[in-house]
């Protein structure tokens, strides 16, 4: 992979090279400008030399034409700061024997660099060393700017993602570099992670310098087309001179922008970002501290604050966000996994989190129209603690959707709600229950006939209390008929289930055995080296 380019020469650069060092150079005059940026050698002796430069030449001259005349001297170096030359090299020896004074002074009220050369040497040899470094330079900056459009259009038609194309620019720009929309929030980054931690440790001083003059290596391009902004990216720290950093950041959001057309989604990037973040939270493959940065920067509010972890199963981002506004509470929201969504929320330590959760959750199914129930897990105070929170809530939502179907579905559910049903969740993968449910209930998993007809009777029967009545009703068979089957249940599994702890012992093995399956038949979550799981998306409000 192509790397960030060395430096063009600077004023300073240029007085070390071998060839300039042989003349001897002193530095009489604007020192603290030495790292001015030389585009180009120029070799003058006329006075008015100042209306033939552009900008950014280093002018070296003997001052033949300005010996004896003090005011054409003075002139002389103001004509050169108006031009915006980089430097004046002046030889010494055959005009001026010593640095004239009134050439210094006029160069340091104007922090214009001058040097001397107390040693005499061909002008040609310095002019020939400095161009064919600066073409040498301005031609691998052509050739990294072709570089870069060649790997990221590729990208782009290769259907990528956004990662894999930020991953990309990093490498070529070997700096952090993070993609923000308008409000400075950050949607995306890359770069070692050590670096892209620092910068968003600072975020809120960087976004104002990234959002208004560039320097120091900050440079940014806006991402926009057809008339409207709606981001940009930034390379943070670039170490490379500016020119080739502007080209960088240039090509980048031009492959950037493209992008985002070919998503489709005017959204696709914040969803993005925040349901990597969820998922990071809720995997514990980051460190949480690592995860405060990032949250803070994507406009997530974390100081003082009491976070609320929710879990909808089967819930859409998208309704979840608009139901987020109307209800006017800060979080973030995300898909994680077998269409679960999160919403994790960001409250005042002084609001009421409990009934703000539950206002959430009766807006959500008063909105929707459904029966949804949301999973609440205990509230946060400690950043610390918001994994584990979002990983209770998971564990409630899948304790509640195993609940009996009948009946009204609780608008909000907690770890205390789900009670025996949450226990054998919890203790589903320990070896010891899944003996004891093998044993328990194998007579009726022993043949498919059974676990068609069977097992389906069971669970309702024992779900609705025991009631006969309701489960005939359930699976639409007469008395008669369901006596019949639970007389076979009875038989093959050798117990009696009107006695209360026998029908408790099966009860408790045909929870974990459901438990169980639902974990096996689960899509597996795919994680990535960086713990981001793929195929999901979030959104941060």
């Amino acid at each position: 992979m192509t790397t960030a380019l060395e430096p063009a020469l600077s004023v300073r650069q240029v007085l070390t090279l071998d060839r300039v060092l042989a003349g001897e150079p002193e530095v009489v005059a604007g020192a603290g400008n030495l790292d001015r940026p030389v585009r180009w050698v120029h070799v003058a002796e006329a006075a008015d030399v100042g209306v033939m430069l552009s900008g950014g030449e280093m002018v070296l001259t003997t001052g033949v034409l300005l010996a004896g005349d003090p005011d054409a001297q003075a002139e002389y170096i103001r004509s050169l700061h108006r031009a915006e030359a980089a430097a004046v090299v002046l030889g010494l020896g055959r005009a001026f024997p010593a640095p004239p004074d009134v050439m210094r002074r006029a160069a340091e009220r104007c922090g214009l660099p001058m040097v001397v050369l107390h040693r005499p040497f061909p002008f040609a040899e310095l002019t020939e060393e400095v161009q064919s470094r600066l073409v040498r330079s301005k031609f691998a900056a052509v050739s990294l700017s072709e570089a870069v459009r060649t790997a990221l259009t590729g990208l782009v038609t290769a259907g990528a993602p956004l990662q894999r194309m930020l991953d990309e620019i990093a490498g070529h720009a070997a700096c952090p570099v993070v993609v923000t929309n308008l409000a400075h929030r950050v949607l995306a980054t890359a770069g070692e992670r050590s670096a892209v931690d620092d910068v968003l440790r600072d975020w809120e001083r960087i976004a104002r310098q990234a959002g208004g003059s560039e320097g120091d290596g900050w440079i940014r391009a806006e991402l926009g087309g057809r008339g409207e902004r709606w981001g940009r990216i930034v390379l943070c720290g670039y170490r490379g001179d500016d020119a080739t950093g502007r080209l960088l950041a240039d090509r980048a959001a031009e492959a950037l922008v493209l992008h985002r057309m070919l998503g489709g989604s005017v959204h696709t990037w914040e969803e993005e970002s925040a349901q990597g973040l969820l998922t990071d939270l809720v995997s514990g493959v980051v460190p949480v501290r690592q995860l405060l940065p990032r949250a803070r920067a994507a406009g997530l509010p974390v100081n003082r604050r009491t976070f609320v972890p929710l879990v909808v199963p089967d819930g859409d981002p998208a309704q979840l966000d608009r139901v987020l506004r109307l209800v006017g509470l800060p979080g973030l929201v995300a898909e994680l996994a077998d269409g679960a969504t999160a919403v994790l929320l960001s409250l005042a330590r002084d609001q009421d989190a409990e009934a703000l959760a539950a206002h959430f959750a009766a807006r959500l199914r008063h909105e929707t129209g459904t029966r949804t129930t949301v999973a609440a897990a205990s509230p946060r105070i400690a950043w610390d603690d918001v994994p584990g929170g979002l990983r209770e809530a998971l564990h409630v939502a899948e304790a509640a959707a195993d609940a009996p179907a009948d009946g009204d579905r609780p608008v909000l559910v907690r770890l205390r709600d789900v009670h025996l049903r949450g226990l054998v969740r919890l203790l589903r993968d320990d070896p010891h229950v899944q003996s004891f449910a093998e044993r328990e209930l194998d007579g009726l998993l022993c043949g498919a006939d059974a676990e068609q007809e069977l097992l389906p009777v069971l669970r309702t029967y024992l779900a609705t209390g025991r009631n006969k009545s309701r489960t005939a009703q359930l699976h639409h068979v007469s008395r008669p008929a369901l006596y019949r089957r639970l007389e076979a249940i009875q038989t093959r599994l050798g117990v009696d289930l009107d006695d209360f702890e026998q029908a408790a012992s099966v009860h408790i093995a045909l929870l974990a055995h459901d438990a169980q399956q639902h974990r096996e038949h689960a899509p597996r979550h795919r994680w990535d080296h960086d713990g981001q799981r793929h195929g999901n998306t979030g959104r941060l409000r």
